[in-house]
Formats: structure tokens, sequence, C-alpha cells
């Protein structure tokens, strides 16, 4: 049957080609043709001005003369003859074969290269497959098929929306949380879901709508692990280390014996960069202003900023930079500063770059804001 719709369909554009082509050159007459119709018809009006007297003999032989030298620079091309009917013949034959040539060779391109006798595989019959025998894009293509049919499918999205997470589509992630808990009802672990994906379409950052997800999370379920992480990590994003690191030590404690978390929680202990009190700090400095008089540490935190403010200067395209340094001028109550920074963050990658909306919202769940 594909061969048999392929001839047709060959044979029915040839034709739609070959046709006009092959009449086409019939009506239409040798440029010289029109030349020489239009010298008879002057010879015929300057009969016709001597016969009526307007124009002298002598004025007619002359303007006849130069009408017959006009006629005879026209040459053979001005009489229909032979050779205009073989380069009229010629042309055909050359815009014929050059027709028919396209659709053997590509038909003797697809025999050899393409796959004429794979079978057919329309969607529908793939998303009617075996989950088992399924990839997770035709899963997701198969669940995204029956929400479009059912949007009130509460357990459908919240089936869909953790696959989102993992597929890292973060935006589509955030409406399927959405739908499932207005459809469903609120639940920890829809909030957590929820605020996973926000914090996940925001470039990592834990914003203010993120930790409220995760906070309406610990109302309902007190010890979900996510929800204290993630809020753990909003603090260090704060400059808050040690209530984040107070808040992951209490996590610590109390989490079950094998629970995955813990590598998590340990590792962000263990790292301290992970949750800095100011940007650009090294483990030794840390470790050096925790004994500091409150003066010093103060100095010294304020002397590491203005380092990382003129290096960001010098290297404008650091966007992690650009986060550290609005944080840390939020940590040392200079708001002025911190927007200031954030204008230029946002001026050094442009007002709608994806860079600009993310320090945008990280600024936002510390506080800062742009003015209108």
């Amino acid at each position: 049957m594909f061969w048999v719709m392929a001839a047709i369909l060959t044979l029915g554009s040839s034709m739609a080609v070959l046709l006009p082509l092959a009449g086409g050159m019939k009506g239409i007459a040798p440029a010289g043709d029109h030349d020489l119709e239009v010298y008879r018809d002057q010879l015929a009006e300057l009969d016709r001005d001597v016969g009526r007297g307007l124009i002298r003999a002598i004025d007619a032989g002359e303007a006849r003369a130069e009408i017959g030298r006009r006629i005879l620079r026209l040459g053979p091309a001005a009489q229909p003859g032979a050779d205009n009917a073989q380069l009229s013949l010629a042309a055909k034959l050359i815009a014929t074969v050059a027709v028919l040539a396209v659709p053997l060779v590509s038909w003797g391109l697809y025999g050899a290269l393409g796959s004429p006798d794979l079978p057919s595989q329309p969607l529908a019959e793939r998303l009617g497959k075996n989950p088992a025998a399924t990839s997770v894009d035709e899963l997701v293509a198969r669940a995204e098929a029956h929400l479009a049919a059912k949007p009130l499918d509460g357990k459908g999205w919240d089936v869909l929306a953790p696959v989102y997470v993992r597929m890292q589509r973060f935006p589509d992630a955030v409406i399927a949380y959405r739908n499932a808990i207005r459809l469903d009802g609120e639940s920890a672990s829809r909030e957590t879901g929820l605020g996973e994906a926000v914090a996940g379409a925001a470039g990592g950052v834990v914003s203010a709508e993120a930790q409220e997800a995760f906070e309406a999370a610990l109302k309902m379920d007190p010890e979900d692990p996510k929800a204290r992480f993630y809020l753990a990590m909003a603090l260090a994003q704060e400059g808050r280390t040690a209530e984040a690191a107070t808040a992951l030590q209490g996590m610590q404690a109390t989490l079950p014996a094998g629970s995955p978390w813990s590598i998590a929680v340990a590792r962000a202990l263990a790292e301290k960069e992970a949750m800095p009190p100011v940007p650009g700090s090294t483990t030794a400095a840390i470790d050096a202003a925790q004994s500091m008089p409150p003066q010093d540490r103060q100095a010294m935190i304020e002397t590491m900023v203005v380092g990382l403010d003129e290096k960001l200067r010098q290297n404008p395209r650091d966007g992690e930079g650009w986060m550290k340094l609005v944080r840390s001028y939020v940590v040392l109550g200079k708001t002025g500063q911190a927007r200031d920074a954030l204008n230029r963050s946002i001026a050094v990658f442009g007002v709608d770059s994806d860079e600009a909306r993310k320090f945008t919202a990280f600024a936002a769940s510390l506080g800062v804001t742009v003015p209108e």
C-alpha cells in the first residue's frame, strides 16, 4: 500500500508539472514575429496616408525603404522556422528529463537509505503499550494526553508532578503540584514538592514562595525531612549561618537510621561554603572570625565584601558572585547597597535575561526589591 500510494502521488505531481510544460510554448510567438507585425502595420498605415494625400510620394518611398531595412535587420529570427521549433523542442526535452529525474533519484535514495518496510507507529498505539515496555517520555505523553482530556483528575496531576521534577521541568511541575493541591487538597508531600519545584524554577534559590510551601508542609508533618532541609538552606542563603547549622544539626539528630537525608545533611554541615556567613570566605577565615571580637569580625566581613564587590567590577559576568554580594549586604544591614548591587547585576545581563529574573527572585527572598 505504501508503494502504491507513493507511485500515485509521484505520478500526479509529475503530471502537474509536465502537462503545462508540454503545451506552454504553443501560444508563444518568437520576439521577431511581433516586430515584423509592427513594421507591416507601419507600411499599411503609410499606404493609407499616401492615398489620402497626407504625405508626398517621395517621402513615402524613403519611409518604405527605412522600414524595409529594419525588416531585413530582423534576420531569420523574424520568420517562424525550423530553428525556433528545434529550440522549443530541446527546451521541452530538457525540462521533461529534469522533472522525471527528481522522483527517480529520490525513490532510488529512499530505497537504499530509508526503511520502507518499517511498520507505522501511531501515537495512540504507542501510548496504549504496556507501561513496562514504554519509555519515560512516552509515559509522560500518555499522562499529559489523559490530563488534557480530564483536567480535573487531581490524582493524575499528583502522579505527574514528581516526574516533572525528576525531568527538571520545574515550571511544569509547579503547575502540576498546584493543580493537585487545588483538586485533591493540601498534604505535606504536595507542599514540599511544590516548594522544591518553585526553588528549582528559580535556579535553586529558596524564595519566599518556596519557603511558604515548606512551612505549610511542616505544619502538617513537623518531621518532613525535605521541608526541614530546604528551610535550613534558605537560612544559609540569607547569611544566617549559625541558625542554618543549628537547624541541620537538629535534623541530623532526629533522622531515622538509614535515612537518605543523612548524607545530604552531613555534607551540608561539613561543607561550610554551602552556608558561609559572607561570600568568598575560606574555612580558615571563618574559623578565625569565630574567635574575633565582634567589632573586628564586622570589619573583616566588610573587607571581604568590598573585595568581592571589586572583583565583580572586574569580572561582572559572575552570576553566583552577584547573588553572594546582594546577600552579604543584606547580612550587613546595608539594604541600599544590596539594591544597588542588584541593579548592577541586572544591567550586566540585561533586564529580560534569565539571570536577571533569577537575581530578582533571589533578592526578593531577602526582602530586596527593584523600584518600579
